[in-house]
């Protein structure tokens, strides 16, 4: 073989070396342990994430477990997980105490009726507007179906809240310039419970993060209540432009176009004590950063712009 062609084949695995200088299979594979916990908002998403996460970590345990945000944030400013579930604003006390967010996706909450409310069509038609809710979550002034959509009834309405800390309460809370301790209602430990509060009660009325009102699969409302939509515009009809929960997808578009108010809309978190150290922790977040965004249309939730997660990618690097 002559030289001239020895050392093109020289230069060739040269170049290719100083490209990828260490083959695929030689690279160390990630180990080790990721505990989450916290709010119910994040969790069906934290799932998905940690299955799609270990198909390609097999060597990777991630322990999962929900119940609210006010225990994601406690949990992870005591040590007790690697990353809190956190569907609110981090308080100034809590980023003073070593709270370091990160943020991973969005959703909203959305108010919620039972199926079989009598004045179903017309409450669909009508939409509650915000005056509405606060009379009704804050003020408690509205005690009827008639006080608070102007129609002819008598019957009492039935009103439902968390009595678990979580940012689902403190975010439809905040729509009305409150906190959560303000509003009114049953109190329902979890989203799931809620839920099934105002499916058990035709006259109930409650709030729901949408992964717990759509069903993820058909992406239609779950099978015995419905969302009641927002008369944005205050003009007590739902117009076509306000009009846009027929589905979960239908609903996402309008949240990530702007159209549905925030609050409820809000940005959901990651929250480690303090800047995460563990490799698999940061590699974990790098991935959800990344990789892990393709599963968040599909799963209910809204990505993130390009901006923000280059901005939340630079907090773990």
């Amino acid at each position: 073989m002559n030289k001239k062609i020895i050392m093109c084949l020289l230069l060739i695995l040269v170049l290719v070396f100083s490209i990828n200088p260490k083959p695929a299979f030689a690279q160390e594979k990630l180990k080790g342990t990721i505990s989450l916990s916290g709010a119910w908002a994040l969790y069906p998403m934290a799932v998905r994430w940690a299955e799609e996460f270990r198909k390609i970590n097999p060597e990777v345990r991630i322990d999962l477990s929900a119940g609210g945000a006010g225990k994601g944030i406690t949990d992870a400013l005591n040590d007790m997980v690697d990353l809190g579930m956190v569907s609110r604003e981090i308080y100034k006390e809590e980023l003073t105490k070593g709270a370091y967010p990160v943020a991973v996706t969005k959703d909203a909450v959305v108010p919620v009726i039972n199926a079989s409310n009598p004045y179903l069509d017309i409450l669909l038609g009508k939409g509650l507007k915000k005056e509405g809710g606060s009379n009704i979550w804050v003020t408690g002034m509205y005690k009827t179906w008639a006080q608070a959509f102007g129609i002819k009834s008598t019957s009492p309405i039935h009103v439902y809240t968390r009595s678990d800390a979580c940012g689902a309460a403190e975010v439809w809370a905040k729509y009305f310039g409150k906190k959560q301790e303000d509003l009114l209602g049953s109190g329902v430990y979890g989203d799931p419970g809620l839920a099934l509060a105002v499916k058990k009660d035709a006259l109930g009325i409650g709030y729901n993060n949408i992964g717990y009102a759509y069903d993820s699969k058909t992406k239609k409302q779950l099978a015995g209540i419905r969302v009641l939509p927002i008369d944005i515009n205050n003009d007590g009809k739902i117009t076509p432009d306000e009009n846009f929960y027929d589905s979960m997808d239908d609903l996402i578009n309008a949240i990530a176009n702007g159209k549905y108010p925030s609050p409820p809309a809000r940005e959901l978190y990651f929250v480690s004590h303090g800047k995460p150290q563990k490799e698999v922790v940061t590699k974990f977040l790098e991935w959800v950063l990344t990789d892990g965004q393709k599963y968040v249309n599909e799963s209910g939730y809204i990505t993130l712009s390009k901006e923000k997660v280059a901005g939340e990618l630079k907090k773990i690097q």
